[in-house]
Order: structure tokens, then C-alpha cells, then sequence
């Protein structure tokens, strides 16, 4: 079954709860796999998520929220703020579907910008198949490395068109 992929509203109960209970479950997966007790998006409440500043994107199967995408812009900036994908129905190219739906609808950025785990080979993998190339690894919460990756205008559109972008050389 292909999602369909539409707009979230932060203003409707059921929507933040349901995005809530969906981050819950998808970060609850990437903790263990970080071998993280805890990371914010487990103990975010509705409030907090509503006031986030963000806007969001859900994959919907019939009427059950199984994948969201969230993202801040400034300019011709897109920060990526999460991406989630309910564990059963990981690797059914969700969240790839979720990101073609955000550069569609953010259309006109120049460069985005997305962090995960740096020891969550699916999402890291999910990010260079789409164009993002690592930039930098940092270490947040005293123990838990993270990767920043970037991706120009370039690198999207050939990602979108299945084109592998070749990584700039070391140092550039």
C-alpha cells in the first residue's frame, strides 16, 4: 500500500497526539539502537510538540499516521527536524517517500540540513541514498554521537532522479 503523504495540523488534538504516539515508537527503536536510555523526543509532550515552531508532512495508510517528516525553513535553509516511521512498517520506503513529498513542497531551498544517530545505519543510509553527504559528527547528551549531513539543490534534484551524487573530495 503507497501512503499518502499530507499536511499535518498541529492546531487538531488527534493529529498531535497520534505524532506523539508515532515519535514514541520510532525514537524508542533509534535509542536502543544509539544505546541511549532516553532521547527528548520520548518524553515530549502534545504541548511541547505544538509549539515546536515546526511544520510537518504524515504518511497516512488508510487513516493511521505511520510516517511524519518535520522541518524548519529560513531562507533558502530546511532544517530537517525529525523523521519517523512507525517500527512496523520500517524499510517499506516511507520515509523516502516522506522526504520526495518535502522537497516538492519546499521546492525553492538551496541547501538542507538533517542529524541522526550516528550509530543508526538505516537512517544514515536513507540520507545518502537521498543526496545528503556527512558533514560533521558531534557528540550530544555526553555520549551519543550524532552526524550532521547536508545536501545542496544539486544533489536533490539528481537524488530525486535516482542519480548517486558523488561526494565532494576530502577537505572541501
Amino acid at each position: 500500500m503507497t501512503p499518502e503523504i499530507r499536511a499535518l495540523d498541529l492546531g487538531d488534538r488527534g493529529t498531535v497526539d497520534a505524532i506523539v504516539a508515532l515519535q514514541r515508537a520510532s525514537y524508542r527503536v533509534e535509542a536502543d539502537l544509539l544505546g541511549a536510555r532516553t532521547l527528548p523526543a520520548l518524553t515530549e509532550t502534545s504541548r511541547q510538540l505544538r509549539g515546536s515552531g515546526e511544520t510537518f508532512l504524515g504518511a497516512y495508510e488508510d487513516d493511521r499516521l505511520v510516517g511524519a517528516v518535520s522541518w524548519k525553513r529560513s531562507g533558502p535553509l530546511l532544517d530537517i527536524h525529525r523523521m519517523v516511521v512507525h517500527p512496523d512498517r520500517f524499510r517499506r520506503g516511507i520515509a523516502g517517500r516522506l522526504l520526495a513529498a518535502l522537497d516538492e513542497h519546499e521546492a525553492g531551498v538551496e541547501r538542507t540540513i538533517v542529524a541522526t544517530g550516528a550509530e543508526n545505519p538505516p537512517a544514515r543510509r536513507l540520507y545518502e541514498r537521498h543526496g545528503f553527504t556527512p558533514v560533521e559528527e558531534r557528540v550530544v547528551s555526553g555520549s551519543i554521537g550524532i552526524v550532521i549531513y547536508e545536501r545542496g539543490a544539486a544533489s536533490r534534484d539528481a537524488a530525486s532522479q535516482g542519480i548517486t551524487p558523488t561526494p565532494p573530495p576530502s577537505g572541501a
